[in-house]
């Protein structure tokens, strides 16, 4: 049996701004600096044996790999695309809606995106 249809899936974490500093873009072959807290709950779930990728709208540049390498000791898939089996997805950009309900988990987070821009 495919472990995603047993109800396992699988956890997208953006790179800018989430995996990684971003403070603007400076070319396909940089990456900004690690941010820790987040790449320390990546290896985390990695320990446990969750399926974790990178989630980003770049294109899959040499230099996500090496990033990936050298903060998890290995490459994460890289992907653009969520799927039914996508079970969360940690993005500074996003902005959490309650199912089928339409609603934000808080106001206090969306009036933040705003503001930032």
């Amino acid at each position: 049996m495919n472990p995603r249809d047993a109800g396992e899936g699988w956890i997208g974490v953006d790179l800018d701004g989430t995996l990684a500093h971003y403070d603007g873009f400076k070319g396909d072959d940089h990456v900004g600096e690690p941010i820790q807290p987040m790449v320390d709950r990546v290896k985390q779930w990695l320990d446990e044996g969750k399926d974790v990728r990178i989630f980003t709208a770049r294109k899959p540049h040499p230099s996500i790999r090496k990033f990936s390498k050298e903060n998890f000791g290995k490459i994460l898939p890289i992907t653009n695309l969520k799927d039914r089996h996508m079970q969360a997805l940690y993005d500074d950009r996003a902005v959490g809606i309650r199912r089928n309900e339409g609603e934000p988990f808080s106001d206090e987070n969306e009036k933040q995106m705003f503001e930032e821009e």
